[in-house]
């Protein structure tokens, strides 16, 4: 029997929708309640999920958040267990995404550079 191989892509889909609003419900940590999703990935096994997230507060209190999640992943997976109907429930492991911060940085540099040339040719 051949597996699908867009089930850990879906899996990982609905584990980070189903995250996003136990988080914001049932979390009661204060560090948490900034936190925005940005994507998870599922091993094939189904035994793992990666969860990525970002914040407004950006890096600075990245650590302490990740600590925070990863803390509470137990709490999470049980709440996720009850709410999928799913035969096993991966174990979570929150990442902080840099990617964001890094975009933003790029643009900034992007802009210093057009106005630094705006000046030179003047």
């Amino acid at each position: 029997m051949q597996k699908d191989s867009n089930r850990p892509r879906r899996v990982a889909e609905l584990i980070k929708r189903e995250l996003a609003m136990l988080i914001a419900r049932e979390l009661d940590d204060p560090h948490a309640h900034d936190v925005t999703l940005t994507s998870a990935e599922v091993s094939r096994d189904m035994s793992s999920a990666r969860i990525y997230f970002s914040m407004l507060s950006g890096a600075a209190e990245a650590k302490k958040t990740v600590k925070s999640l990863n803390r509470a992943a137990g709490f999470l997976r049980h709440a996720l267990m009850q709410r999928l109907s799913l035969r096993t429930v991966p174990a979570l492991r929150f990442y902080f995404d840099e990617s964001v911060e890094r975009g933003a940085r790029i643009d900034s540099l992007i802009e210093q550079a057009l106005a630094e040339d705006k000046t030179h040719k003047e």
